[in-house]
């Protein structure tokens, strides 16, 4: 019986069991016989309605958007989170090797060696969440048994940061893993503050992995976030992939997500982000808000005179009006006394002021510009090695892409 002809059912019986009440007292005298049929009235209307609610419940399990199975085990309830998917993880149904690389599986051999191999890394991968519990878990596993770097702690490596929205609607930090293992099932955070809220736990910067589960106590309630449409996707280095963060959600992609309330998309290939056409040709897939060109720092002037104006051409054929924000490399923080650095980056910029330049005369529209001088600040402390961010740099160029990046929207939307 369908949900409908249930719902008509039951109306018919409400409306007519008074009336048929009535008739059936008038003839039958014997109180236990207008007993018995009263009962069959019921019976005749909670039918219809048990039928309504087990189909109602055969629908919500067979729709993941309408419940997400849980697994209970140790005394908590855990979700998959690929019940629902995270953001930051493009062509969403495109075959992968492993569910949780950033690449889909055709890249493999269309990209270079190494960008396909940074690709397996979950760089700006980010899952959205809401509970009411009162201590959250989470059980994952890393695909490298590499922690850590020497110049990166592991709670940025291969941590999972959490945030939650406080009841202004804006995103907090709560806590970060601290890996010492390539299996990590720990309560991240204990003690939380009575209320639903929504969660956000960013995946692990340079490392890659292979599952992950959110905890939580039996009774709590718990609905998985869809990824929301139209990222702004960053296309760069080693910087994009999140050299050398503190935690994931210190990344500058991250914290412009957050900042602007929007989905990111994080392809930092580190040492290989070098405006690749094979790169190009997974970007042009994507349905973005916004794009955005990082890749001065792989590069030198001859690499950017050749490969800077068919990467946007290529993308602007493919997404006509989708705003491409290309950026400048930042200095190293100790170029000021380093002469020959110096030269570098200043003959960098100049190539890619020249092409935009060629490329805006050509007729190419909705391009912006981010100047790379001070990215990282003027007082040579935005860097942890003169070249990749320290948090305090990432910040400093959030505040930088900000504004470019709302103006391009404007434009763009």
């Amino acid at each position: 019986m369908g949900i409908g002809e249930c719902s008509r059912l039951i109306w018919w019986f409400a409306t007519m069991l008074p009336t048929l009440t009535l008739l059936f007292d008038s003839h039958l005298e014997n109180p236990i016989m207008t007993s018995l049929f009263r009962s069959l009235l019921a019976a005749l209307i909670l039918l219809p309605a048990s039928a309504l609610f087990a189909q109602q419940v055969a629908i919500d399990q067979l729709d993941p958007e309408m419940a997400v199975a849980k697994k209970t085990v140790d005394g908590l309830d855990w979700y998959d989170v690929t019940q629902w998917g995270v953001e930051g993880r493009i062509l969403p149904d495109q075959e992968r090797e492993q569910w949780f690389d950033r690449f889909p599986a055709s890249a493999k051999g269309e990209v270079t060696s190494n960008v396909w191999s940074l690709s397996r890394d979950s760089a700006g991968m980010m899952v959205r969440f809401k509970t009411d519990a009162s201590e959250i878990h989470v059980h994952y596993k890393l695909k490298k048994s590499r922690l850590a770097m020497a110049h990166m702690p592991a709670t940025g490596v291969s941590g999972v940061d959490l945030y939650a929205r406080d009841e202004a609607g804006n995103w907090r930090w709560v806590q970060v893993t601290r890996p010492s293992s390539q299996e990590m099932k720990v309560k991240i955070v204990g003690d939380l503050a009575k209320g639903m809220r929504e969660y956000a736990a960013y995946l692990p910067l340079y490392n890659g992995v292979e599952f992950m589960s959110i905890g939580v106590k039996p009774g709590s309630h718990f609905e998985g976030l869809a990824p929301r449409p139209k990222p702004i996707v960053f296309y760069g280095t080693s910087i994009t992939h999140g050299a050398c963060a503190s935690r994931p959600g210190m990344v500058h992609t991250a914290i412009l997500g957050r900042r602007m309330d929007m989905p990111v998309v994080n392809l930092g290939f580190s040492g290989n982000g070098r405006m690749d056409k094979e790169v190009g040709d997974y970007l042009t897939q994507i349905d973005a808000a916004a794009f955005v060109i990082d890749c001065l720092p792989n590069m030198g002037p001859a690499d950017v005179t050749a490969k800077c104006i068919p990467l946007i051409k290529q993308l602007r054929a493919a997404h006509p009006s989708t705003p491409i924000i290309l950026v400048e490399d930042r200095r190293n923080t100790n170029d000021w006394i380093l002469p020959a650095r110096q030269a570098h980056h200043t003959k960098n910029h100049a190539a890619l002021k020249a092409a935009h330049a060629s490329l805006v005369a050509d007729g190419v529209t909705g391009l912006h510009y981010i100047t790379g001088d001070t990215l990282y600040g003027d007082d040579s402390e935005g860097a942890t090695d003169g070249s990749h961010a320290s948090d305090l740099g990432f910040m400093r160029q959030a505040m930088q892409f900000e504004p470019i990046l709302r103006g391009a929207l404007g434009e763009g939307r």
